[in-house]
């Protein structure tokens, strides 16, 4: 007989049930295991029940289909026997109201084909039975449901820990009463936590995690390896599950018990698994390390770029288009829609910026408002960064979802360059010592003499503006009305 059918909610123990006071059931024949259970309760007067039973039932009878002459034949044998065959868990039999006693015979052959036998006494209904069933799985599956969802919880909370693939392993061993295994790309064990295994069991585990890995090599076959495997050894209960897309890491898990419970804890254990192991199945987060630390130890930009996957950058400079502000999740998830990993969160949580490829054109995304730079090489990035900055201002302030620093080249490109950075600076001079002040005025020019925009794009009060404007037209000794004054200190500006 394959296995019975059952419901994907909690079984309930048939001691839990003969528990009942108000019920007042009797254990009069069959094994007491502890550890036997139930997946609900029907009731049928047929001589043969098999064709109408899925397994795992309690079956309650009355005794109406016994004929008289039944004690002195293989009646009861045969009746016990299809209720085994078909995967019935027990047979509750009603003392009310054909017969006074339950069936010597019927004991004889429950005791024979260890099938348990409960007494219904009179005052017990079969529906008062089946409603106690419902409410003993209603009260299971509560507290299956809580148990899942703390373990949720617990995995996600070690997930975020300094030392994160072992406190989700502990965690995961933890709640489901057993042993969690990491395996690496080549077989061996990279992290375990857990009760220890016995030489079977821990053999077997390593079996089936090699099940879920792909072979490589020469004479692979192209057939996928299976997402998961599940194998019962020496009373332990296993599971192995493939780790990401290239499924090269597996989790592999070993219980005393499977409860209902376990794979949905497992399964959550073995998507943050993923998450976590996932670059260094690709790779790319070792080298962004590894660009990180030459970086901290000297290395120029340029010569760390190449690893990062690209040759020249845009800056992308975004924030929230609406009061909420961003945070690691969102900031993520930004990155992930413009193509790069390489994203950060400023220390005041207001702006993400994102070092992007030149080659993934940025677009605009949905709840965001962007600035982007033009196209730089490593050297420029810091450049760059100011240009994005500046994009995502005019952006705030025109509250457009996307704005691009303009490269198009002017008269500006006629003069050298250092002639014009010293020009710049000599006729900046009298405000540079103000950071606020030549940055209200690139802003206020910007957006054409606008107040209002200018206090939105540094989110300040237009008062504020005003009175910096006026400051800055009182130190450089200019009318800033003057449209050649405003084209020669827009020139300026744009060379710091």
């Amino acid at each position: 007989m394959p296995d019975p059918a059952v419901p994907p909610t909690p079984p309930v123990p048939l001691a839990a049930l003969l528990a009942r006071e108000d019920l007042a059931l009797r254990q009069i024949a069959g094994p007491t295991d502890p550890d036997l259970v139930i997946h609900w309760a029907h009731t049928s007067e047929m001589a043969d029940p098999y064709p109408y039973l899925l397994g795992g039932e309690l079956l309650l009878t009355a005794g109406v289909h016994i004929p008289e002459a039944a004690g002195s034949g293989t009646y009861f044998e045969d009746y016990v026997s299809r209720i085994v065959a078909a995967g019935g868990a027990a047979l509750g039999f009603g003392v009310a109201p054909v017969h006074d006693t339950v069936p010597r015979a019927l004991v004889a052959a429950c005791e024979a084909y260890e099938l348990p036998l409960v007494e219904v006494p009179p005052q017990t209904t079969f529906s008062g039975v089946a409603r106690a069933v419902w409410q003993l799985m209603a009260q299971a599956r509560h507290a299956e449901l809580r148990r899942v969802t703390e373990a949720q919880q617990s995995l996600a909370a070690a997930a975020s820990r300094q030392d994160p693939v072992p406190s989700v392993l502990r965690q995961l061993a933890q709640r489901v009463g057993g042993r969690a295994v990491l395996y690496g790309t080549d077989g061996a064990e990279v992290a375990v936590a857990g009760r220890e295994l016995g030489p079977g069991a821990s053999g077997a585990l390593a079996e089936l995690a090699a099940i879920v890995r792909p072979v490589e090599g020469p004479g692979a076959t192209l057939t996928p390896a299976p997402s998961s495997a599940t194998d019962t050894v020496d009373g332990t209960h296993l599971a192995a599950y493939a780790l990401g897309t290239e499924q090269r890491f597996v989790l592999a898990v070993a219980a005393p018990r499977r409860e209902p419970g376990d794979h949905t804890i497992a399964s959550v254990a073995a998507v943050l698994l993923s998450l976590l192991t996932g670059e260094h199945q690709s790779g790319t987060g070792a080298a962004r390390s590894s660009a990180l630390v030459r970086l901290l130890l000297g290395a120029a930009p340029e010569d760390v770029a190449h690893l990062l996957g690209g040759k020249r950058w845009v800056v992308v400079h975004a924030c929230p288009d609406g009061p909420a502000a961003p945070d690691a999740v969102a900031a993520s998830a930004l990155g992930a829609a413009l193509g790069s990993a390489l994203v950060d969160l400023d220390v005041d949580g207001e702006v993400v910026r994102v070092l992007v490829p030149a080659e993934r054109e940025p677009v605009p995304q949905s709840g965001w408002m962007c600035g982007v730079s033009s196209a730089v090489g490593p050297q420029e990035w810091a450049t760059a960064d100011m240009q994005a900055a500046r994009a995502l201002a005019r952006a705030r302030a025109s509250r457009t979802p996307l704005v691009r620093h303009s490269e198009h080249p002017g008269l500006a490109g006629l003069i050298p360059s250092a002639e014009a950075e010293a020009h710049a600076r000599t006729l900046l001079a009298p405000i540079a010592t103000n950071p606020a002040l030549p940055e209200t005025l690139r802003t206020w020019l910007s957006l054409h003499g606008s107040w209002d925009r200018t206090a939105v794009a540094l989110s300040v009060h237009r008062n504020t503006v005003r009175q910096r404007v006026a400051r800055c037209a009182a130190l450089l000794d200019m009318d800033l009305d003057d449209p050649d004054v405003r084209m020669e200190l827009w020139f300026a500006l744009r060379q710091e």
